[in-house]
């Protein structure tokens, strides 16, 4: 799990990259929750929330571009 300040330094590719890579894992950590195989429901939770950081971040990023964008003009 990684902090916000190690996200911002990552570039939004990478970000977005990061988060597929976590909905992947979320769709697994569900199958695996509804089958009964799951060792730790705390997994589920704590898979969201570093998904929802990582589109935190993502986000502060384009909206920092766009503003960015608007300066120049």
């Amino acid at each position: 799990m990684a902090t916000v300040n190690e996200l911002r330094e990552l570039e939004q590719k990478d970000l977005l990259a990061r988060a597929a890579e976590l909905k992947q894992t979320l769709f697994d950590l569900k199958n695996k929750h509804s089958t009964g195989v799951l060792d730790s429901t705390a997994d589920l939770a704590k898979t969201k929330r570093e998904i929802a950081r990582i589109l935190m971040v993502a986000r502060e990023k384009e909206l920092a571009t766009a503003q960015a964008g608007k300066a120049k003009e």
